[in-house]
């Protein structure tokens, strides 16, 4: 024992001999290599005799709390050296799940920063092939799973598993939510990040996105969406390190502004998409630095609730080379000669899809400007354009014939008379058409010129347009007859003469038809419709047409084979309508909605069960005359089903 107190480090501590008396413990340290020694404890206790004395040095020892040695009592600067060296694979994933500190530790080691081990790599080289770190793996976190924790288990988990390619945040949790030691986490372990969304996390600054943009340069699309303390500092950062990006999403973000997006055009050349949403800090600076230096490779562009002026439009119109696809969603400043500007730039020349929302300088001089400027345009949508008229629609139809797919959204001004001189100037190429709550469109008594049948439209949507009547719609079914789906809801001013002559003069075969709110719909409409359309219709609505009663359920289950999706809710329908519609050809049908149909009782629950071995949904909300214990045997046998009840 003199020995051992004694022992300086020299060669004469246990010269020659066994450190150990008894040969069976040397097996306290075994040694697994030349890297990695582990202690194994004793499987059994050893007995020692020590003589007993109460009253000297050795009881006021015991008294004192034994302290255990443990690899926890290590500082993070020492435990951190050992984890390095631990080989990448299922190894540290193992150690990450030991403790917080320890998963901490190791996500914020760095791939530089791993010490490649020769023999404990050789035995786990053939783990490590079999994934690579190309960023296939996907991971959303959102609420309260939105924690640092969960991110740095996530870098550690994906590190050797495929990589991580996207990650989305939405949402925070309030009490250990998301902060730069999470995101820290990420840019150091995955280095394959490529898709990267963060939403709504006001407790990330600055900081923590610089850390993304140094350790994730494949990073190729950015989402921001109310992130207060990010700033231009940090777009700046993503624009210098990540050279790959070609989308750029930036919405609710007051602090980045001119000199971020300066940056994100000069140090991007592979920029494709750009949106900003509501950046009180982005003006006609930010979008013309952007736009020049990007010009001929930007295709997609979208611009909504910004403070920017007539100069934004005008760069746009004179540098989008490139772009196909434009949005301009409430620009306040902008005036008509912003959008006549931006129309005689003709640099627009290749544009395909234009939304114009919320815009008052979206008048009908600013819109024939850009039919000229834009005559490829294919798809054209407009909502809440207080000040354009037929006069404006027709003359950009005139300028732009290859339009095929029109919608018109909250556009008051349009009448009857701009409708059908759509139809007179590229009813040739057009193939879908939308009107949403458009309260000018009424009847006319008036002679129209002579229009040719379009044999291009397929689609037609008439949604919540009150003053549209019989005559407007027979109009149609004359200029329409190639009609495959049809969705005329709201119109409660159409009875069955308006839809009659629409459903006769369709010679394609009617696949989708949604009547829903149609209120003076009848059951002699759906019976003309399941005669002539009952072989290719897939679709069927008939939600709140409360005169359609069983007589149209008999016909739907003896003539439409290919029916996949019924609603008759409010609806007169009873028993005996859907037992006609259990014994019927519906071999296909997957969603039946009977929500609000009062009559429809207890009876019905066999007819229901017969058609469940093909449902996929079923609604029967507000039917009020089947009872809780049927609902829980259909809940029981239907258990495949989904059920709204």
């Amino acid at each position: 024992m003199s020995q051992v107190f004694s022992f300086t480090g020299s060669d004469d501590f246990c010269p020659g001999g066994p450190i150990y008396p008894n040969l069976k413990e040397p097996n306290l340290f075994l040694s697994l290599g030349r890297q990695v020694d582990v202690y194994f404890p004793l499987q059994k206790r050893s007995h020692f005799g020590v003589p007993f004395d109460i009253s000297g040095e050795w009881f006021e020892q015991k008294q004192k709390p034994k302290q255990k040695t443990s690899i926890e009592s290590l500082p993070d600067e020492c435990l951190f050296e050992i984890l390095r060296r631990l080989p990448a694979g299922q190894d540290r994933s193992v150690c990450a799940s030991v403790s917080k500190r320890w998963l901490m530790l190791l996500s914020s080691i760095c791939k530089n920063e791993i010490c490649s081990n020769g023999n404990i790599g050789n035995e786990n080289k053939g783990d490590d092939q079999e994934f690579s770190d190309e960023g296939y793996l996907s991971r959303s976190l959102e609420g309260r799973k939105a924690t640092d924790v969960r991110l740095a288990a996530i870098a550690v988990g994906t590190a050797s598993r495929g990589g991580l390619g996207k990650l989305s945040i939405r949402g925070c949790n309030s009490d250990r939510g998301v902060t730069n030691v999470g995101l820290k986490a990420i840019a150091h372990g995955c280095s394959s990040l490529k898709v990267f969304s963060l939403w709504d996390v006001a407790t990330v600054d600055d900081e923590g996105l610089i850390e993304i943009a140094s350790g994730c340069h494949q990073l190729e699309k950015l989402d921001l969406c109310k992130c207060p303390k990010i700033s231009n500092k940090a777009i700046i950062a993503v624009a210098k390190n990540c050279p790959n990006l070609t989308e750029l999403s930036i919405e609710s973000c007051p602090n980045i502004g001119n000199e971020g997006l300066k940056a994100i055009g000069k140090w991007c050349p592979n920029l494709r998409s750009i949106s900003i949403k509501g950046c009180s800090g982005v003006g006609d600076q930010g979008i013309a630095g952007l736009l020049s230096s990007a010009s001929f490779v930007l295709t997609k562009v979208k611009l909504e609730s910004l403070i920017v002026s007539d100069l934004s439009l005008a760069v746009i119109g004179h540098y989008g080379f490139a772009v196909t696809n434009l949005v301009l969603s409430c620009l306040p400043n902008v005036s008509e000669k912003g959008f006549w500007v931006m129309g005689n730039g003709r640099g627009l020349q290749k544009l395909t899809s234009i939304k114009i929302e919320c815009c008052q300088g979206a008048t009908d001089i600013g819109l024939e400007a850009i039919g000229k400027g834009c005559p490829n345009v294919q798809n054209f949508q407009l909502r809440k354009c207080a000040f354009l008229s037929d006069k404006g629609l027709v003359s950009f139809t005139k300028a732009a014939p290859s339009i095929e797919s029109l919608q018109l959204e909250e556009c008051h001004r349009i009448t009857q008379i701009g409708l059908f001189g759509v139809f007179f100037n590229c009813g040739a190429k057009l193939k879908v058409l939308t009107l949403i709550s458009c309260y000018g469109i009424k009847d006319l008594n008036m002679e129209l010129p002579a229009i040719s049948p379009s044999e291009s439209i397929w689609s037609i949507t008439i949604r919540d347009c009150p003053g549209f009547g019989n005559a407007t719609l027979a109009l149609l079914g004359k200029l329409c007859p190639r009609l495959q789906q049809v969705e005329l809801s709201g119109l409660q001013g159409v009875t069955d003469a308006g839809f009659l002559p629409l459903l006769e003069r369709s010679e394609a075969g009617l696949v989708k038809v949604n009547l829903s709110g149609c209120v003076n719909v009848t059951d002699r409409v759906v019976l003309s419709m399941v005669k002539s359309h009952g072989w290719t219709l897939e679709v069927l609505n008939l939600d709140g047409c409360k005169t359609v009663s069983d007589a149209s359920l008999m016909a739907v289950a003896g003539n439409c084979p290919l029916l996949s999706d019924l609603d008759v809710s409010r609806c007169a329908i009873t028993d005996t309508g859907i037992a006609a519609l259990a014994h019927g050809k519906q071999f296909n049908l997957e969603i039946l909605s009977l929500a609000g149909c009062a009559l429809v009782s207890d009876k019905s629950i066999p007819s229901l069960k017969k058609l469940g071995h093909s449902l996929a949904g079923l609604n029967i909300k507000r039917c009020n005359a089947i009872s809780s214990r049927s609902v829980d045997k259909l809940l029981e046998h239907l258990w495949m089903c989904d059920i709204l009840y």
